[in-house]
């Protein structure tokens, strides 16, 4: 992983025409908004944690939710198994 730009850095790089045309395929529509809202703590833990896996906050918490239902999923199919 490189280390990361400053704005100044980032500014340069996104200003050359070769660092503005996008990179592998788009990702899927997002469909809707969901508005959550964090203890103040909780949220701190958060960012820390998007940050530690450069990711945004968003994408953070989509994928800890996927990673959740999918958990869950199994645990209800385990239930059911026995």
């Amino acid at each position: 992983m490189s280390k990361p730009m400053n704005p100044d850095e980032e500014y340069e790089f996104y200003a050359r025409p070769e660092n503005q045309q996008p990179q592998g395929p788009g990702r899927r529509r997002l469909t809707a908004t969901v508005p959550v809202r964090f203890p103040p703590e909780l949220l701190e833990q958060v960012r820390a944690a998007a940050a530690a896996d450069d990711r945004s906050v968003s994408s953070w918490i989509r994928r800890a939710v996927e990673h959740e239902l999918r958990h869950s999923a199994r645990t209800v199919t385990d239930r059911q198994t026995y």
